[in-house]
């Protein structure tokens, strides 16, 4: 199969004492004897002694009898039609049925009337029951797959089928009955539209509803895991966003840092040299005696001077205005992740306040507002360096907090894939609105506006959203554009029709896969 670029789809059977036989319904070439010939050679496999393909928790019975009726054994000179030959097998198999009998009965019942060949089959099948007989069979009759469903002990099992490609997936799933799709197959084999409904017609309402409820049934189930999966990368890509968060700020702390260092730096060296140019200017004062045009140079060159340093502090306090005001913006995302992941926890019982652990080299810290533990690696004065897994930080020592050895281990031991997101999506889709207006707003205010937008919906999962930033200079709608050409989840970022605000509008659509 991997020679041929075709995917290899195992399958996934459980018997047991409290369900003893399976009976699987599913399309036709939809995999039912595929599935039933496989479990019969890895049963067959094991019991002489080979090495089986299946996982390494499964577990395998001996049987002392396995019965196999597959294909077709009809002969003339037996005398033997397709349907005696079926049931010379069944009279065989009734007779040397018991608890440590594996039966495998492919089209049970079949080749005959259906109704009296359904209700033979569903009297054997009762008999196979009450002699404690495993088995797996498949079917296409109604009643076998009603019968299954009201009896304890058997267990209905379904080959899934895509219903939007018309094609199978096989894959087995145990618990619902499955639709024979007769239909849909007849009309993508290009049977004529006149046939199928005259067919639909015949076979009365009654039957077409169950059919059309099953078939429903399988393309829900295929929704709701394709939704799961969505959710699930929607998960992962959430927790990559709050480490690019961490990272973020904790470099912008690190520029912070460096800027006031360096603006002490030059404010410094500023001082030094306003005091040698008063100096110089003093000192030419004296040796003019006064002149007035030398004192007017000399007060112009020390205006000029002033204002050059009332220029300098202005562009300090503009970094610092900046690098301020992003470290926010950072610091009320990560704060707005953090509430998204929190789930309703029952209330610690007070406890007696505990001495703060000294931190050293060694020590295992979370910094303030986050969840993921890290080892210290260095401290130089009141700065530590960090190792959260393989990401080195340098971090403020009064932003860390020492955690035990079992809090480490417990917060960094491997998880499984988790099959929830942590947020109550279903909360968040009513409170969810899908258009935003950041007319009026700076462009980092509607930047920061439509980034919550974009987040919110990708968490959701909705398909687009609306965003309304007006005509003007197209300035605003150009930066925010240029946002959204950098979201691998953005499919397209469009105007809006003519007639409903053109230009002026932008219509978000994020990608399905």
């Amino acid at each position: 199969l991997r020679a041929q670029g075709r995917e290899i789809v195992p399958l996934d059977l459980e018997l047991d004492r409290k369900r003893r036989i399976l009976v699987i319904s599913g399309p036709n070439a939809g995999g039912k004897s595929v599935c039933l010939k496989t479990t019969g050679i890895v049963q067959y496999m094991f019991q002489c002694g080979f090495l089986v393909p299946a996982s390494e928790n499964s577990e395998l019975p001996l049987f002392e009898g396995l019965f196999i009726d597959i294909g077709d054994e009809q002969s003339i000179d037996d005398d033997l039609s397709t349907y005696s030959s079926h049931l010379r097998n069944m009279k065989e198999l009734l007779a040397m049925a018991s608890g440590r009998t594996l039966a495998l009965i492919d089209e049970f019942g079949s080749g005959t009337e259906p109704t009296i060949g359904g209700a033979i089959a569903e009297a054997i099948l009762e008999r196979l029951l009450e002699k404690g007989c495993y088995g797996v069979i498949t079917t296409h009759y109604a009643n076998i797959k009603y019968f299954a469903s009201g009896t304890e002990g058997i267990a209905n099992g379904a080959m899934l089928f895509d219903v939007q490609q018309i094609k199978p997936l096989f894959r087995l799933e145990t618990g619902k009955p499955g639709s024979s799709f007769a239909i849909e197959i007849a009309r993508k084999i290009g049977l004529p539209e006149q046939i199928i409904r005259s067919a639909g017609e015949k076979a009365g309402s009654d039957h077409v509803n169950i059919e059309k409820q099953l078939r429903e049934i399988a393309r829900d189930r295929r929704y709701w895991e394709q939704k799961r999966d969505r959710i699930r990368l929607t998960d992962r890509k959430v927790e990559e966003l709050e480490r690019s968060y961490a990272e973020q700020l904790a470099r912008i702390r690190a520029e912070r840092t460096e800027i006031i260092r360096a603006a002490r730096q030059e404010a410094q060296e500023l001082v030094a040299e306003a005091n040698r140019q008063i100096e110089n200017t003093i000192r030419t004062i004296r040796e003019a005696q006064a002149e007035r045009d030398l004192t007017r140079m000399a007060r112009q060159e020390l205006d000029d001077f002033r204002q050059a340093v009332e220029q300098a502090d202005d562009r300090a306090d503009e970094r610092a205005e900046r690098v301020a005001r992003e470290m926010e913006r950072v610091e009320r995302r990560l704060q707005r992740r953090a509430e998204k992941k929190k789930e309703p926890t029952a209330e610690p019982a007070a406890t007696p306040a505990e001495q703060p652990r000294q931190i050293v080299v060694g020590s295992k810290v979370r910094i303030a507002g986050q969840e993921v533990p890290g080892v210290v690696q260095s401290i130089k004065g009141r700065r530590a360096q960090v190792a959260f897994g393989q990401i080195l930080t340098t971090v403020d020592l009064a932003l860390l907090t020492a955690v035990s050895n079992n809090e480490y281990r417990e917060a960094t031991r491997p998880q499984t894939a988790r099959t929830v997101v942590a947020v109550d999506i279903s909360e968040r889709r009513l409170r969810f609105r899908d258009h935003i207006d950041v007319r009026g707003m700076r462009a980092s205010e509607a930047l920061e506006a439509v980034q919550d937008l974009v987040d919110d919906a990708l968490m959701v999962g909705v398909g687009s959203v609306t965003i309304l930033h007006g005509k003007g200079t197209g300035a605003l709608k150009e930066e925010i554009r240029r946002y959204l050409r950098s979201v691998p989840e953005v499919a397209s970022a469009a105007d809006e029709h003519a007639d409903r605000g053109g230009a002026g509008i932008t219509i978000v659509t994020f990608k399905t896969d």
